[in-house]
């Protein structure tokens, strides 16, 4: 039996933290957009056709029917789920040479968080690049190694010059980009 008082020690507890954020430092599920839910499920999606070699039409329609899949930005999830796997050799061929070993030796989850990136970055001009690193290192940080959301970012902040050159040399310049 569980009760929520002091322990016998007398010591409460760690309150949580109100930020949005558990005490991983990972988003709380109530505190995500619909975007970043969208991530979320295009992420588990493209695990599936990674890992498990499953069709994308299998694997969307599989994913729709996981719970929470209302909540996300389905069009968002279509353009990155589909987007994602028609381009993967044009994705992987971005990425490859920011790798410090072989693709294969790249986690199935570090690799669909790139993929996600590497698309946004090329496709979702709507998205800043900042917002597109960051929205990638929380997935790392939720569903992949210990340590991998520190090689996405690495990978992800190594590519984005190349794909948002005006844009991520304006902000870092710390001048508006030009259109």
């Amino acid at each position: 039996m569980s009760t929520a008082g002091p322990k016998p020690d007398g010591k409460r507890p760690p309150r949580q933290s109100r930020t949005g954020l558990t005490s991983t430092g990972v988003r709380k599920a109530a505190s995500k957009s619909s975007r970043s839910r969208s991530r979320e499920f295009a992420l588990q999606a493209l695990y599936q056709s990674l890992v498990g070699g499953n069709a994308v039409t299998d694997v969307d329609a599989f994913t729709r029917d996981l719970a929470g899949f209302g909540k996300c930005d389905s069009v968002h999830f279509d353009a990155l789920l589909h987007g994602c796997v028609e381009q993967a050799g044009e994705l992987d061929a971005l990425i490859v040479p920011l790798l410090d070993r072989k693709l294969a030796e790249i986690s199935p989850i570090e690799r669909g968080v790139m993929w996600i990136g590497a698309y946004e970055l090329k496709h979702c001009l709507d998205v800043p690049w900042r917002v597109v690193l960051n929205e990638c290192v929380e997935l790392a940080k939720e569903f992949g190694g210990t340590d991998g959301h520190k090689y996405v970012n690495a990978v992800l902040n190594g590519l984005a010059p190349t794909l948002r050159a005006a844009e991520v040399a304006a902000d870092r310049s710390g001048k508006p980009a030009r259109t």
